[in-house]
């Protein structure tokens, strides 16, 4: 009971951080006064798909035995 009186009257407010869906803020944990608090977005960014790269295919040589002697 102190405590809430003690809020109401010197406006010392013991604060707490309280999530609700979408937002976060500040409350105090004796009489419920709550901040403005901070508006979260569920924003879902896709990552960059790297392009596929076309490999070049190893051209074959033909190697003759008789030229590497």
């Amino acid at each position: 009971m102190w405590n809430l009186f003690n809020c109401y009257l010197s406006g010392r407010h013991e604060f707490g951080v309280w999530c609700e869906p979408g937002t976060v803020f500040l409350r105090c944990v004796h009489c419920g006064k709550r901040s403005s608090g901070w508006a979260l977005e569920n924003k879902i960014t896709p990552l960059p798909v790297p392009e596929k790269k076309r490999m070049a295919r190893a051209r074959v040589v033909p190697f003759d035995r008789a030229a590497a002697s």
